[in-house]
């Protein structure tokens, strides 16, 4: 069974195609939008609304859900950015509750999150 050479380059291409769908697969990852952020962290505004105390269970529970999803430095730009806006459409908030919370809840996070924070870096 002899193969024309247009159905071998078809044939060819076909498995060109598979093999980087198949590498680029492991890299494609959803990012992470504001919605979830404010989902995520919704459970936390009466606390940081608070003078502190207990964090609720539901608000660490955000706080570590949003840390695992945010892997790379894009996600976390985009969580940096979305909670910065967030936080700045909620009167009465204390920021000095904002940036212990990662540590009240068990992370540990390089950066402190308040008005002048630069998500960029």
């Amino acid at each position: 069974m002899a193969w024309s050479s247009e159905t071998m380059v078809k044939k060819v291409a076909c498995v060109a195609v598979l093999m980087c769908m198949v590498v680029a697969a492991p890299h494609a990852e959803a990012a992470i939008s504001c919605g979830q952020v404010q989902s995520s962290l919704t459970p936390c505004v009466s606390y940081l609304k608070g003078s502190g105390g207990a964090v609720p269970a539901a608000c660490c529970n955000g706080v570590k859900s949003l840390s695992n999803a945010a892997k790379t430095t894009p996600d976390r730009q985009t969580v940096c950015n979305c909670i910065k806006s967030a936080a700045a459409g909620i009167s009465g908030i204390n920021y000095g509750l904002v940036s212990s919370l990662p540590g009240k809840c068990g992370l540990f996070l390089p950066i402190k999150i308040g008005p002048s924070t630069d998500c960029s870096k």
